[in-house]
């Protein structure tokens, strides 16, 4: 009964903030210079829509967000639609609606995410472990010198440096378009570079921390491999902070594609975010912020939940732990649970670590 309460107050707070991004881009919208008519008699930015428009969608648009039409109602009119999945057709690409090109630009934005995150995952970590365990040695200093400068490196400025490097000078990979796999590799690289450098420090940092704790060293005492004890108990406890920094990152990556998309020419999401900024597209800006706003926090909500996954802690706190699971905690060892650390006497979560 727990986890449904808790869902249930996150996804009310989802509503709200959701309610409180639209206000804030509709307002910053209206505040910049133009309206509808003035954006469809200049051509709708560098697009003609009298050249591309019907007669009905011209129509449609004008009874949408023609300059007759209040603001609030504007408003009303595009949020009533979003509640319902219509959200009407785009100043820019009048012959599509707004929900269209979502459905369609997201997954490629999406498959880049996916992608860059298990690369920067599956890097990150065997570099973090490496680094903690060989604490103060030159594998340390250098990796993790190497990951201060990939941390700070702009996902733009990594994208230019390796069409210079694997374009221009070797010629060993296409630079501009999205025909096939081949045409990931770069854009997946320049992504996963920045969050390969953020999550060897928080694995190393973790590992760090984990090493130095008590069930460590009575793992140690009672004979257990070196390598039992690192994957069993120190990586396991040291996964909490990876899975906090994985979920919104992987929004982050999601949402955060435009310069990428532009570099590389992949029609995804963020290249059409930016073809709507340019050309004043007040419908399919709206739709795209709000597209992205509900999906960093529906990441939000999916890490917190897997938290439970990974923490029985966190489990009994929802209440998803069963009473004989949460006395086999407490029972386990020497009164610490399936982490190797410390839960109350009652079974419930010590949440200091969290």
């Amino acid at each position: 009964m727990k986890i449904v309460m808790f869902v249930g107050r996150r996804l009310v707070r989802l509503v709200l903030c959701l309610f409180a991004v639209s206000v804030l881009t509709f307002g910053l919208l209206q505040l910049a210079p133009g309206d509808f008519a003035g954006i469809q008699a200049a051509g709708g930015g560098n697009v003609s829509l009298a050249q591309q428009a019907t007669s009905e969608t011209r129509s449609e648009l004008g009874d949408r967000y023609g300059a007759e039409v209040p603001m609030w109602e504007q408003y009303t009119t595009f949020m009533t639609g979003a509640v319902t999945g219509d959200l009407g057709p785009s100043y820019r690409y009048p012959h599509r609606t707004v929900e269209e090109i979502i459905a369609s630009a997201f997954p490629i934005s999406a498959a880049l995410a996916v992608t860059a995150t298990l690369v920067a995952v599956g890097v990150a970590l065997p570099i973090g472990i490496l680094a903690a365990v060989r604490r103060r040695t030159i594998l340390d200093t250098g990796t993790m010198f190497v990951a201060t400068i990939g941390n700070g490196l702009p996902n733009y400025l990594a994208g230019l440096v390796l069409v210079l490097i694997f374009g221009v000078a070797l010629g060993v990979l296409p630079l501009y378009g999205w025909q096939g796999p081949e045409h990931m590799v770069l854009p997946t690289l320049a992504l996963a570079i920045a969050p390969i450098g953020v999550l060897a420090r928080y694995v190393r940092s973790s590992m760090l921390e984990n090493l130095r704790q008590e069930y460590v060293v009575t793992a140690r005492a009672k004979g257990g491999r070196e390598s039992a004890v690192l994957i069993g108990h120190v990586l396991r406890n040291s996964l909490m902070p990876l899975v906090t920094v994985v979920g919104p990152m992987f929004a982050s990556l999601a949402t955060g594609t435009i310069f990428v998309e532009q570099i590389f020419g992949i029609p995804g999401l963020g290249h059409y975010f930016t073809q709507a900024a340019v050309s004043r597209d007040m419908p399919l800006l709206m739709g795209t912020t709000l597209f992205f706003a509900a999906l960093l926090m529906v990441m939000n909500l999916l890490v917190d939940l897997s938290y439970a996954a990974v923490d029985p802690r966190v489990r009994a706190d929802l209440g998803l732990a069963s009473e004989g699971r949460r006395r086999q905690d407490v029972a386990d060892g020497d009164g610490t649970g399936d982490t190797g650390q410390p839960v109350s006497a009652e079974g419930t979560a010590t949440r200091g670590a969290i």
